[in-house]
């Protein structure tokens, strides 16, 4: 069954109102006729069974035939902090975020960052990879869309993080997997965290010592290097397991 998302606003039961290049895709790519069955999340943890009703000029009416509340997201708030990485990776990275439960993605620019984005290509990019977001969210049957925000600077990343619960920071240099366990054990529900991840080469000592005084909690992923897109996923997958209710 096709998953689209709306707004609560665009819910007024007994019918939800479909807007954008969504009803271009269900009109004309999917060819959908009246009576054919959709799935539509509200982006509030609320998902409905509807069936098409009629296209209006830029909507497609769908009459609601089943309502129930979503139980697909983690009882936490994760945000990645994610080390702007080369060519495609990054879209590999938001994609499995999403999957992984993630609520943000935040690009972040560090002293080992190859890519370099003006302002123009850098909000040209961020549309797309909330489009990525996007997609992930439907086939991922999430309750809401998880949003990338804008490119931040390192620092601009751990002043935005400072106001979250725990802050994670997997680190090359790091030791000790025990204390590790420990850490990612003593995230509990409800809670707010902060992942940083590093982009190709990892972060420097000068990075790695700046966010142990913001009160980051330095981690090990283990004795072998990953890579950043491993590593993304490594520490997302670890909080999902913990933190599934």
């Amino acid at each position: 069954m096709q998953h689209f998302f709306v707004t609560p606003m665009q819910v007024e039961k007994p019918y939800i109102y479909l807007e954008g290049s969504d009803v271009n895709h269900m009109k004309n790519v999917l060819r959908m006729k009246k009576g054919e069955k959709v799935e539509i999340s509200d982006g509030n943890n609320r998902k409905y069974v509807c069936a098409v009703e009629c296209y209006e000029e830029g909507k497609a009416v769908l009459t609601i035939l089943e309502e129930k509340e979503l139980d697909t997201e983690l009882n936490a708030r994760i945000c990645l902090f994610q080390g702007l990485p080369k060519a495609d990776k990054m879209e590999l990275v938001i994609q499995k975020a999403v999957e992984l439960g993630a609520a943000e993605i935040i690009p972040v620019i560090t002293k080992r960052s190859v890519v370099k984005l003006d302002a123009k290509k850098g909000e040209k990019k961020v549309q797309r990879w909330n489009e990525i977001a996007k997609s992930a969210a439907k086939q991922a049957g999430r309750g809401v869309i998880p949003q990338v925000s804008r490119i931040m600077s390192y620092q601009e990343a751990l002043e935005y993080a400072a106001a979250l619960d725990v802050i994670l920071f997997p680190y090359e240099l790091a030791e000790g997997i025990a204390h590790s366990r420990e850490v990612i054990s003593s995230v509990k529900q409800g809670q707010s965290v902060g992942v940083f991840i590093g982009p190709e080469g990892g972060f420097e000592k000068e990075e790695a010592d700046l966010a142990d005084k913001k009160g980051a909690a330095t981690i090990t992923l283990g004795r072998r290097i990953l890579r950043t897109e491993t590593a993304a996923i490594t520490v997302l997958s670890l909080l999902m397991y913990h933190l599934e209710s």
